[in-house]
């Protein structure tokens, strides 16, 4: 049997990371470190578990430091400042990550991470990027109408028809990682970011629970804004939606105008209340059409603005716990900075080796 040589499968000594963003996960974190080990170690190589406190306010911090603390070459915390959102928080934690294969996996236990296994399976048969569709969804009809939305404007951005974007439950090669830290916009959709420089991708079928404890972290105005990420950050086709909008609108203008004109010729200016109403639903129209292309034109100009500043994308606070992995490094410099203001690269640059843990 060939082989494709465009292939470059992994062997099984590769070395795992598990990136999970925490926000107010108190209630589910020590079933979710118990568990999440008990997945990993069933790989039998090694292995790190980093856990990005992205700026809790309950007892998750204490939570993860204690587990940093008393497994500190299997478990390590992160702590940002403050809370940045969930696709911040997740670059925090690939900036720490050491492993060849990275899974992301979010902290509410819908996504068991008994499937870790099978992802880091999958990448070590040759692929670059795993996803995993949630069956069945358990989530509320809003929830999956704005997931919807999400994946259609994925795949028209990217090209890459996966199905379900939504889910952070994936895997990625090392390399794909590190194409992603060597990326500097302040927007940033993990998911679709991945798939534009991955050569293969796949995804598999996961279980999905419904939320025991707690509540989901993205309300309205959240699924709202990471929808404007996505459309924004990684194609620029609203903009051209925008134009082609506007010569139809034009077109329609025109064309009324017409039929305006020949209207008042036939049956005089009486006709349509001397064409006030008329007026009206046309201007309307038009300025409808003038607020929605400005609105769509500022939130690009405000990206733009925010990039240009180039503030750092986080800002982590301390780290504790010192992986077991070891990697060579690559060049690779994140756009976060530590609390002392060093650039965030490696670890190393955030605590200085002889005070780890």
């Amino acid at each position: 049997m060939k082989t494709d040589p465009q292939i470059e499968t992994l062997n099984s000594g590769s070395t795992i990371s598990v990136v999970i963003p925490v926000y107010n996960e108190e209630t589910n974190l020590d079933e979710l470190i118990h568990r999440c080990l008990a997945a990993c170690r069933s790989l039998g190589r090694p292995f790190e578990v980093i856990l990005v406190d992205d700026g809790s306010g309950d007892r998750s911090p204490m939570e993860i430091g204690e587990a940093a603390e008393q497994n500190p070459a299997n478990i390590v915390g992160v702590f940002l400042n403050r809370n940045y959102g969930q696709h911040a928080a997740v670059m925090a934690g690939l900036a720490e990550s050491r492993g060849d294969i990275v899974v992301t996996l979010d902290a509410d236990l819908q996504n068991p991470p008994e499937e870790i296994p099978r992802l880091v399976q999958k990448v070590e048969e040759g692929f670059d990027v795993v996803g995993s569709i949630r069956t069945p969804r358990q989530d509320t009809l809003f929830r999956r109408l704005a997931s919807s939305m999400i994946n259609k404007a994925a795949q028209k951005a990217t090209g890459v028809m996966m199905h379900d974007y939504g889910c952070m439950l994936r895997a990625y090669r090392r390399r794909i990682v590190d194409a992603m830290l060597n990326c500097h916009e302040r927007s940033t959709f993990i998911p679709v970011l991945a798939n534009s420089f991955a050569r293969r991708t796949t995804e598999i079928e996961v279980h999905h629970e419904r939320r025991s404890n707690g509540q989901s972290k993205y309300d309205v105005w959240k699924l709202i804004n990471l929808q404007f990420d996505l459309l924004t950050s990684m194609t620029t086709f609203p903009l051209r939606l925008l134009s082609a909008l506007g010569g139809i609108t034009s077109a329609i203008g025109i064309g009324f105008g017409l039929f305006l004109f020949l209207m008042r010729l036939i049956h005089g200016p009486d006709w349509a209340a001397q064409g006030v109403f008329t007026l009206f639903a046309v201007l309307f129209i038009f300025i409808g059409a003038q607020f929605l292309g400005m609105g769509l034109l500022g939130e690009y100009i405000g990206r733009i603005y925010h990039d240009v500043r180039a503030r750092p994308r986080y800002f982590v606070e301390r780290v504790v716990g010192e992986s077991q992995i070891t990697r060579i490094p690559t060049g690779t410099e994140p756009e976060g900075l530590s609390w002392n203001g060093a650039q965030h690269s490696q670890r190393a640059a955030v605590i200085p080796l002889e005070e780890k843990r």
